[in-house]
């Protein structure tokens, strides 16, 4: 695709689109990965950074800003600050992310976690491409089940219920399956809603959008299996 070129084909776009959604999202969780990693080597950041609630609490605020940003104001951004934003808050996340490196260290559940939610999103993301039965209904009740997931899991942070947060935790899962299955759909109406006519820098920025819809629900599911099987494992 030449720069600034129009893809009028709606159809062709699609492919192209796709791809671009999920690469964004793959360098996405790779530079978090590697932002946990770094992070959780270094002593230094460990002790001043990892294990310092402040900057915990600042690291979560500046997440929250940039989703709220890149999904707020993406048709107000360039391309290149998209990605910047996108990659930025890849790399917060990653920052965050160093205590679980830390708390699993030695053990092998985070990377049966990973593979796991691999597999889940995987499976969850074919079936939204793939089914030719529209999805766009699922979009109520599951933020009902999101915001009763939530307040459950508040709830448990008061009753520390070992069995309640197993219930929570494969609840969580179930439920962002779902919702990834729902944003993979989503996708292609993205594309189509674009009409007939789409410049590279709008696709450049939808598609960091898309990325970012689909980083989080892998995100989540990889967290609440990590739960999942850490509980499982502490009840053994």
């Amino acid at each position: 695709m030449k720069n600034e070129s129009i893809l009028t084909n709606v159809e062709e776009r699609q492919n192209v689109f796709l791809k671009k959604v999920y690469l964004w999202m793959a360098l996405g969780l790779a530079v978090t990965a590697l932002a946990a990693f770094l992070t959780a080597s270094s002593p230094f950041l460990v002790k001043y950074v990892t294990l310092n609630p402040i900057v915990t609490i600042i690291c979560c605020v500046v997440e929250i800003v940039l989703v709220f940003i890149l999904s707020g104001r993406i048709e107000k951004l360039s391309s290149g600050a998209a990605y910047g934003l996108f990659f930025a808050y890849s790399a917060v996340t990653g920052v965050t992310f160093s205590s679980i490196i830390l708390a699993y260290a030695g053990t092998n559940i985070i990377t049966l976690s990973f593979v796991t939610a691999a597999v889940v999103f995987g499976s969850a993301a074919l079936y939204g491409s793939m089914t030719k039965r529209s999805i766009k209904g699922w979009g109520g009740w599951l933020m009902m089940a999101l915001i009763s997931l939530i307040v459950v899991s508040v709830i448990n942070m008061f009753l520390g219920s070992g069995m309640l947060e197993m219930i929570i935790s494969g609840a969580g899962v179930v439920i962002f399956s779902l919702i990834t299955a729902w944003d993979s759909q989503k996708l292609m109406d993205m594309n189509r809603n674009c009409g007939p006519y789409m410049t590279k820098e709008e696709m450049d920025k939808i598609s960091i959008l898309g990325a970012l819809d689909l980083y989080l629900d892998f995100v989540n599911i990889f967290l609440y299996l990590l739960r999942l099987f850490a509980n499982a494992k502490n009840n053994n």
